[in-house]
């Protein structure tokens, strides 16, 4: 009998674009779901009589409750090698082995630079107006010589900061662990998280979400960024205090704000940021590339195709 896989969350529906399913033959069933599901009872039902689980990142949480509703899943496989949206150890104490795929480092760096420059230079807006008729209204702010602050300079940090240095702007780092000997490889200079803060006109979060993480930026911390400054989220984003952030832009503590991450994902119709002023916002989009979804899907039949073998592979 096949073994019956789902794939979730998949809006742009090219799972099987990306994937070779096809060569998993007869031996599995496909489903592949374009829309989200955040009731847990409808998710439930959905996914009664699954065997395999193909989750896309954090778009569905897999707590220990709603695995205990999943009787037959035998499989769940998470798209890169970490998610916390997902109950490994009540996975495991249910036998469910959970794995993971590769990902592609280059498009949330990439993305951030896209938001980065649409905020400086005002693109959104511009565009909008030449196709309803008009002609420039901005001015534009300059990036060479300004100083870009990174919040985390790890693998996705240390890209985008290689770029500001491209751009010919100061780039600052701070991270709770950040040594001044890393920072100066990469020809940033370590700053204190004060420093950073009250001294770039870009900042720019790459950190993981964490209880340290957590409300990492509040009102205090905006407060202190200058009111020309605009700041960039495309980690998570619980990160920086949503309810302080909203306050920030309608209030102008600071120029604006570009963001690809939401404490709640999709981001509601009625949310409140949707129509905040002086923003660019992307669908957490950093990740959604072509690239990326060819190593994504890709390893995922990886991984299905080992488990059906017996030899299951990037176990997290």
């Amino acid at each position: 009998m096949a073994v019956r896989v789902a794939v979730l969350d998949d809006y742009q529906d090219v799972a099987r674009e990306f994937g070779d399913w096809g060569r998993l033959g007869d031996r599995i069933e496909l489903s592949v779901f374009t829309d989200h599901v955040d009731d847990p009872d409808e998710l439930a039902r959905r996914l009664a009589d699954t065997e395999v689980v193909v989750a896309m990142r954090e778009r569905t949480a897999f707590p220990g409750p709603l695995l205990e509703r999943l009787p037959r899943l035998r499989l769940l496989v998470t798209t890169g090698m970490a998610n916390a949206a997902i109950d490994v150890a009540a996975a495991r104490r249910r036998g469910v082995t959970v794995s993971g795929t590769r990902g592609v480092a280059t498009g949330t760096p990439e993305l951030t630079w896209g938001l980065i420059l649409s905020l400086v230079r005002g693109i959104p807006d511009e565009s909008r107006r030449v196709r309803e008729g008009g002609w420039q209204r901005t001015v534009g702010r300059d990036l060479a010589g300004r100083t870009l602050g990174v919040i985390g300079l790890g693998r996705l940090g240390a890209r985008v900061a290689t770029v500001g240095r491209a751009f010919g702007m100061d780039v600052v780092a701070w991270s709770q662990n950040l040594s001044a000997e890393r920072a100066a490889e990469l020809g940033v200079r370590a700053v204190s998280r004060e420093e950073l803060l009250t001294g770039s006109a870009v900042v720019t979060v790459h950190l993981q979400l964490s209880d340290r993480t957590r409300g990492l930026l509040g009102e205090p911390e905006l407060r202190s960024m200058r009111r020309d400054a605009y700041l960039v989220n495309t980690s998570r984003g619980p990160i920086v205090d949503e309810a302080a952030l909203l306050r920030a832009l309608r209030e102008g503590w600071i120029a604006g704000a570009g963001l690809d991450v939401y404490d709640v994902e999709p981001l509601p119709a009625d949310h409140p940021l949707r129509t905040a002023p002086n923003t660019v916002l992307t669908p957490h989009l950093g990740y959604v590339t072509r690239d990326t979804y060819r190593v994504f899907f890709g390893d995922a039949v990886e991984d299905v195709e080992a488990f059906l073998a017996g030899r299951p592979v990037r176990l997290l």
